[in-house]
């Protein structure tokens, strides 16, 4: 697919698939209610001096809030797989795998940031603090960033850490896709991202509460549509 296919497609799927943005917004507002239980347990507690009230609603909260926001990134995550398959439909809950595939995500992500600072280290190192290795520390960043964004699609692909984690294989699959057609799919989306969220954000100073209301709508537009475009620029690989 071309970038404006990519783009296109990604744009028109959240709107395609209106039910499975409810159940989405649905598990945005349980992590919240979770959340906001559990600040609110606290302060009543604290106030009552109430431990055995603080703790177990601090405990319970914490569980139920952690447990949602990670079935929100495995949903996410599967999202990326319907785009990579080209499937117009979009997913369906599945606790389990989606909980473990979020930790499985929070996994790549860690190494793959961990290793530039690793070898950064070293060159600093090695080498001090010049310009060059500033220069070397920025390429290597920028191309485990990349490498990252591929094993997360090869995570949604495949479930599987070990093929997430195959650093040479998820190198490829940036030549595989295009670095030129990487970046400016990565670039127009962002900018999308941002126009949408800048015009939000200005309706939101005019009017706080219909401002509010749009920005939680449009986030959960926008996690569909980068998700989706993610997995149809990843099909190409």
């Amino acid at each position: 697919m071309n970038i404006s296919e990519i783009i296109s497609d990604a744009l028109v799927y959240p709107l395609n698939n209106i039910k499975a943005v409810v159940i989405y917004m649905i598990l945005g507002i349980i992590a919240g209610i979770a959340i906001g239980g559990t600040v609110l347990g606290i302060a009543t507690g604290s106030a009552t001096h109430n431990a055995l009230l603080t703790g177990g609603t601090s405990i319970i909260g914490v569980i139920i809030s952690v447990l949602i926001i990670l079935l929100i990134a495995g949903y996410e995550l599967d999202i990326v797989k319907y785009g990579i398959n080209r499937d117009p439909g979009a997913p369906g809950i599945d606790i389990v795998r989606q909980v473990v595939n979020a930790i499985k995500v929070i996994i790549v992500s860690f190494v793959y940031y961990l290793v530039p600072v690793i070898i950064a280290a070293i060159l600093r190192f090695l080498l001090g603090n010049g310009v060059l290795t500033t220069l070397l520390v920025f390429i290597i960043t920028v191309v485990f960033a990349l490498a990252q964004f591929m094993a997360k699609c090869r995570l949604a692909k495949t479930d599987s850490l070990g093929e997430a984690l195959a650093f040479g294989e998820a190198i490829g699959d940036i030549s595989r896709v295009g670095i030129v057609k990487l970046l400016a799919t990565v670039i127009i989306i962002f900018v999308i991202v941002f126009v949408v969220i800048f015009i939000a954000a200005a309706i939101a100073n005019w009017n706080n509460i219909i401002g509010g209301i749009l920005i939680g709508i449009l986030a959960i537009y926008l996690t569909f549509f980068a998700n989706r475009a993610t997995g149809l620029l990843y099909s190409d690989a």
